[in-house]
């Protein structure tokens, strides 16, 4: 495994213990698979104890990343954004070509709240079951803890077919209603009545939107949920006609939003989505069908940072729903990839 050029890593594979490799190629989910993004950085894939792997990279990249060519160039480097650094598991399959590994959808393994800070130069400690990683950004080494959860449910993640029930503050399915009381999303930011002089508090909170839809078309734009206020503060999930979710947040001082990637969504078909907002790393995440949402042909990141500042964007206390989505669950904590993977192959339930 190594880093290119390019936006994409390459691999090769040896079996007769590193005498012969086959052909360097991109490297992919599955298979001859959608290509795995990553900058020009290390990436490394480790080997566990357990017969399975696990891979750091960086979870952006393709023709952006070439194209922004020598270092510099307008104010960028292609040796930038290496935060936050992702984390995904591997598991030999058998192939027409012998054994190959395909991957699971990726995880936020580590960020700093500076964008602009970078981690590299990974490797990964296993002892007695716990995983630990090193990093740095070549001035100062760190480790870190995996936590068990994240590790876990990472390995598991090909076979969990299981609904993740902790955090579930609405859940409706069919017949779903026009309106339904809409629960308090979790503070992000507030002041700080214990500091001397009452700052900020970063919160590190975060909810997840779990839906399933059915658009007859994407040709105009369709609100799917609005728990807005007339001065706009509230969520607002809505399709466009780029055929793409959009999810807008606003606290009434200030509005963020991020969208899916084109083309994840076909019209007449039910399909799931999950829409993160993590207020740890400052991430809107979405996994459409299964698969998180990497930036596409489109763009360089499928996943969008928002303000450190936002606060709650709690709106009416009525939400509107249209009758395109056709089960809902809200969790007031932000759902790990591993989650929603789970919760798409749960399936359909009405």
């Amino acid at each position: 495994m190594y880093r290119t050029l390019d936006g994409w890593p390459a691999c090769a594979y040896s079996r007769d213990g590193g005498s012969s490799w086959t052909e360097p190629a991109y490297k992919t989910y599955t298979p001859d698979g959608r290509r795995v993004k990553h900058p020009r950085a290390a990436n490394f894939a480790w080997n566990c104890a357990n017969g399975k792997f696990l891979y750091w990279f960086h979870n952006h990249g393709d023709r952006f990343v070439r194209e922004l060519g020598a270092a510099g160039k307008e104010g960028r480097s292609p040796y930038d954004d290496r935060n936050p650094a992702w984390l995904m598991a591997g598991r030999e399959i058998e192939t027409p070509q012998g054994l190959r590994i395909e991957w699971s959808q990726p995880e936020i393994l580590l960020y700093d709240d500076d964008p602009f800070v970078r981690m590299s130069y990974p490797d990964l400690l296993e002892q007695d079951g716990e995983f630990c990683v090193t990093e740095t950004q070549k001035t100062i080494g760190r480790v870190h803890e995996i936590p068990p959860v994240l590790i876990d449910g990472l390995f598991n993640q090909f076979d969990n077919r299981q609904v993740a029930s902790n955090g579930i503050v609405l859940n409706l399915s069919q017949p779903v209603p026009q309106e339904a009381s809409m629960p308090s999303l979790p503070e992000f930011h507030k002041r700080d009545f214990k500091s001397e002089d009452q700052r900020g508090l970063d919160l590190r909170s975060g909810f997840s939107l779990d839906l399933w839809i059915k658009l007859d078309s994407f040709a105009v734009e369709t609100t799917l949920l609005d728990s807005r206020r007339e001065s706009r503060k509230g969520v607002l999930v809505s399709a466009t006609r780029a055929g793409t979710i959009r999810l807008t947040l606003n606290d009434g001082r200030q509005e963020a939003s991020w969208e899916s990637d084109r083309g994840a969504l076909q019209a007449g078909a039910l399909q799931h989505t999950v829409i993160t907002v993590d207020g740890g790393p400052k991430i809107i995440t979405f996994v459409v069908n299964g698969v998180l949402c990497d930036g596409g042909e489109e763009r360089q990141f499928g996943w969008g940072r928002f303000s450190p500042t936002l606060r709650a964007p709690n709106g009416a206390d009525n939400l509107r729903i249209s009758r395109s989505i056709q089960s809902l669950r809200l969790y007031n904590r932000p759902l790990r990839t591993s989650e929603a993977v789970g919760n798409f192959r749960a399936g359909f339930h009405p």
